[in-house]
């Protein structure tokens, strides 16, 4: 059976485990030998390009990057034309589109034919989450994550696709989530990932975000402008003006709380110099394991096995 990783909340736990495992173990080279796999990218990121592309390079296979301007989903080509060439060719595409619909639409029209993994949609960003998860775990646990139960993290900005998939990810694990939003940016129920139907760890939203940290092991952030909103830029800023992740704000927090932020960060606005590179953050480190995120997505999807 064909797999796909499209969403967190999709996979059985068993399954996480796999990719959780395999994403930090030893790997055949030889995994993907003679084949490739098709990015296609509505939408720019230096970090899951790169990533995608050396993993798959490392599991002995090729890439081959496809533009906004080159396909222009529903624009140029319909999805389903697109995923039906694409079948033709490679046994995997990865994708970053704007309306998560196109990968069920994609499977349809191939009759899941290609593996499909998420590399970003509107609602859910899954290979983030994976890669934040195992962040997480190598800090606090020696990199097991099922010694994640319990922990505390807070968000605090915009509750978007990075917030969902990563709060699916921890609930699962059982650790405690506290969203810190403006309530009209907060997370709501439903989608295709919703954190409220996870059991697991505790779910807490609120607007205060000195409440949110004052307990929290962990404070991630993301942009208060996603893609996209540029035209928001000045409305966001005034928004979350108290949502800012400084020294101020971690001065509630515990001393050895850790940051985390997926990048891009616009310094200034969500986070300070500082926060992110001060000796608590730890995103580069999360930039490292997108990557092996991507290692063990492509592992899983091939059911490599290892001893």
């Amino acid at each position: 059976m064909t797999r796909h990783f499209i969403t967190i909340e999709d996979l059985t736990r068993e399954d996480l485990a796999t990719i959780y495992d395999r994403a930090v173990s030893p790997f055949d080279d030889q995994t993907l030998k003679g084949q490739g796999v098709a990015l296609v990218f509505e939408r720019p990121s230096l970090r899951t390009r790169a990533s995608s592309s050396s993993a798959v390079h490392e599991l002995g296979g090729y890439v081959t990057f496809f533009g906004d301007e080159e396909i222009g989903l529903d624009s140029r080509e319909s999805a389903e034309d697109v995923a039906r060439t694409l079948a033709q060719m490679y046994a995997i595409s990865a994708l970053r589109v704007r309306d998560h619909r196109v990968f069920e639409r994609m499977r349809a029209a191939t009759k899941d034919a290609m593996s499909l993994v998420n590399l970003l949609s509107d609602t859910a960003h899954p290979t983030q989450a994976v890669a934040d998860v195992l962040t997480i775990a190598e800090h606090f646990a020696g990199g097991d994550v099922d010694q994640l139960r319990g922990l505390e993290v807070a968000y605090v900005g915009d509750a978007t696709n990075v917030t969902r998939s990563l709060a699916v990810a921890l609930l699962g694990l059982g650790a405690n989530v506290t969203v810190a939003a403006p309530p009209v940016y907060q997370l709501t129920r439903g989608g295709a990932e919703d954190p409220f139907a996870v059991e697991g760890g505790s779910l807490t939203l609120t607007d205060s975000p000195d409440e949110a940290v004052r307990h929290a092991d962990v404070v991630y952030t993301d942009a208060w402008v996603s893609m996209g909103l540029e035209a928001e830029t000045e409305r966001r800023r005034r928004d979350f003006a108290l949502f800012q992740v400084n020294d101020a704000l971690l001065k509630n927090a515990k001393p050895s709380t850790v940051v985390l932020h997926c990048l891009p960060a616009h310094r200034g606005d969500e986070i300070t110099n500082e926060v992110i590179d001060g000796e608590n953050s730890l995103v580069w480190r999360q930039v490292f394991h997108r990557r092996s995120a991507m290692l063990g997505v492509l592992r899983w999807i091939k059911k490599e096995e290892h001893d």
